[in-house]
């Protein structure tokens, strides 16, 4: 087993073990994809990752992070994807869409614009949460979610899912990390409830073990689910490695295939101990107990590196961010430097 090899996930074959991670362009317009992200997403493609993660897409309007995200709530915007999906798996990669929904941490500005929240007169709203906590100070006010608030949200994912597979998506990726939604479900430090949603780990990890369940009863048998986790909140009382390593053990009796594994995002004040390589111990851990594959993010740079992550066994995937934005070829120069076939675009052949 090593970086370059093939991958089968259910009836799905990644030609390698190269996943461009979601990542947020800020740059949609009524959550519908545009030409920025046929480019973005396609030079990825051609440069030879095995799977293209499409960033954070909202299952609901209030879902968005930013008001320029993407969006799959709407029939109207399977099209602008399934143009960009049609050409990515020409490539050769495997195009998968990442569902998620912002939670309390919605309506804000893209980060070259300061970040900051969005006020509902400026074409901002009123985000959603678990509890009425703030994501940090100066950040809107989220409104608790009441019970056909959760149950719409349950709905929005498997109707989202429904219109990624009418986009030519195969696979599907629920975001359950960073401190959105179904992340501030799960941790006690953001989830106050004391109602059937909160309190006990059954009950905090209740939403997003039903997001999966409904999601996977829409999504085809033979295509693969992945979960993307924070392990840990890096903060005394928050979610930790213990609970993730539980929660993936229920993950995969619901149907998940591989298990994406970050970290942090729930608290701004967190200490989180960044370094190359700092978040594959928890891809290792949850690998090796919860019984499920997994997937290994968060200062991976180098091909040698990325390789041995897959050779050692901490992880089946590696999930590229930053490099990638550096390098769209990165999985061609990963090919030359670890002696391996990489999967060139024949109108490149000439600069193999």
């Amino acid at each position: 087993m090593h970086l370059l090899a093939p991958l089968t996930l259910r009836a799905v074959t990644l030609r390698n073990r190269i996943a461009v991670s979601p990542m947020c362009q800020y740059s949609a317009v009524e959550g519908r994809a545009n030409d920025w992200h046929l480019v973005h997403l396609g030079s990825r493609a051609v440069g030879g990752a095995g799977l293209v993660l499409f960033e954070a897409t909202a299952v609901e309007a209030r879902g968005r992070i930013s008001p320029a995200d993407l969006g799959l709530w709407d029939d109207g915007q399977v099209e602008p994807l399934a143009r960009i999906v049609r050409f990515v798996e020409a490539q050769g990669a495997t195009a998968g869409l990442q569902l998620a929904h912002a939670g309390r941490k919605a309506s804000t500005a893209p980060p070259w614009d300061g970040g900051g929240p969005v006020a509902a007169g400026a074409g901002g709203w009123t985000p959603v949460a678990p509890s009425p906590i703030p994501f940090a100070d100066g950040a809107l006010a989220p409104a608790a979610l009441d019970e056909a608030g959760i149950r719409a949200v349950i709905a929005a994912f498997a109707a989202s899912a429904r219109r990624a597979r009418a986009a030519g998506f195969r696979t599907v990726e629920l975001h359950a990390a960073h401190g959105y939604l179904l992340h501030q479900f799960l941790s006690p430090l953001s989830n106050r409830r004391t109602d059937a949603w909160g309190g006990s780990f059954e009950n905090r990890t209740r939403l997003a073990r039903e997001v999966v369940a409904a999601v996977r009863a829409v999504w085809p048998e033979e295509l693969p689910l992945l979960v993307r986790i924070s392990a840990t909140d890096w903060m005394p009382g928050g979610w930790d490695a213990d609970q993730s390593v539980e929660l993936c053990r229920a993950l995969r009796g619901l149907g998940v295939d591989l298990v994406d594994v970050s970290s942090g995002g729930l608290v701004p004040t967190a200490k989180v101990p960044v370094g190359p390589g700092y978040q594959t111990g928890f891809a290792e851990r949850i690998r090796r107990e919860a019984g499920i594959a997994t997937g290994a993010v968060g200062m991976i740079t180098a091909p040698e590196q990325a390789d041995h992550v897959v050779r050692t066994g901490q992880a089946d995937l590696v999930l590229l961010a930053r490099e990638l934005l550096r390098d769209p070829n990165f999985p061609l120069r990963a090919a030359k430097a670890l002696g391996q076939e990489g999967p060139w675009p024949r109108q490149y052949l000439r600069a193999r």
